[in-house]
């Protein structure tokens, strides 16, 4: 009988943090979280998308060096250097969401980021946000802004899967999570646990009338795509009233079966625990979900032909 493989896993919840919090105090906070973790038994912690600053995509800039502010040249940064170095006197490994400035002989480019690190302070797999929400150009008449289209190229890592921690790791980000494919390309390739940071206001300026599903849309696409992949999720969010601006929370950790296993019951800097089995993938990925008995790709050609819905021709 082979012995499963267990992986204790933290979601590190974050409350709100102002425009004016230096990244050093955040990475205080960061650090308190990792040790309770670590305390708790945790072999990963994980923190949200842009973890380090106040979600700046709700503001409009002109000025770039306002915005570049937010972002990180290295990693581990100067500020962060701190957390890396705590991981690896603790031996846990992160999840860490951030801004990151890539310069290219000169040639910039900014990414919304989120980074894997093994219990040795290593960096191993880094991912950037492909599925940017929001808008480009300034629009006043929003009670705030979502500017990630305007201040993010699309991601270009494409959705990779790590082995580590014992098994088999994917990480997308925040709006990422409300489209299928970015599970689906993980499950691909045999995914075992996804990670996955969010900023996620309440309110949504376009379409207010999805304001009081949230939460519900929240757990709903984590719920499907760790069932439809036969995956362990773990969701984190930044939540609370963030500088005018109501964020969701409800960090959690998800099982293959779709099931919720823990949950944050606070807007606030708070953790969400649980021991994962990843072998209870197993089940599923050889059974509803054997992809290789099952799928029919080549039906699903659309999926990757046609970018936009077009209405089908009709007989006259």
């Amino acid at each position: 009988m082979t012995m499963a493989r267990m992986l204790t896993v933290a979601a590190a919840q974050l409350g709100p943090i102002a425009r004016t919090d230096s990244k050093a105090s955040v990475v205080k906070r960061l650090l308190a979280l990792m040790r309770e973790a670590k305390a708790l038994g945790a072999d990963v912690v994980a923190y949200p998308e842009l973890a380090l600053t106040s979600f700046f995509p709700r503001w409009y800039f002109e000025d770039q060096a306002q915005i570049d502010q937010f972002f990180e040249t290295e990693m581990p940064s100067p500020e962060t250097q701190a957390l890396f170095d705590e991981a690896k006197r603790l031996s846990i490994g992160f999840h860490l969401g951030y801004a990151e400035l890539v310069d290219n002989a000169g040639s910039k480019r900014r990414f919304n980021t989120a980074i894997l690190v093994n219990q040795q302070a290593e960096i191993i797999h880094r991912y950037r946000k492909i599925h940017l929400p929001g808008h480009d150009q300034h629009e006043p008449w929003r009670a705030f802004q979502h500017l990630e289209k305007r201040y993010f190229e699309v991601g270009d890592l494409g959705f990779g899967v790590v082995n580590a921690f014992g098994g088999l790791m994917g990480v997308c980000i925040c709006n990422d999570r409300r489209w299928p494919e970015s599970y689906r390309v993980m499950g691909l390739q045999g995914v075992e646990m996804i990670f996955i940071g969010y900023n996620t206001p309440v309110h949504n300026p376009p379409a207010p009338e999805h304001d009081a599903l949230s939460n519900f849309h929240n757990r709903l696409v984590m719920q499907a795509g760790a069932y439809q992949n036969a995956s362990w999720v773990l969701g984190v969010a930044k939540a609370g009233l963030e500088e005018g601006v109501m964020q969701i929370g409800q960090s959690q950790i998800i099982a293959p079966s779709g099931e919720l296993v823990a949950q944050c019951s606070t807007l606030g800097d708070e953790l969400c625990v649980a021991r994962c089995d990843l072998d209870l993938c197993l089940s599923y990925k050889q059974t509803t979900f054997n992809f290789e008995r099952h799928r029919q790709p080549e039906q699903y050609r659309l999926i990757v032909e046609r970018r936009g819905a077009q209405l089908p021709l009709q007989n006259t």
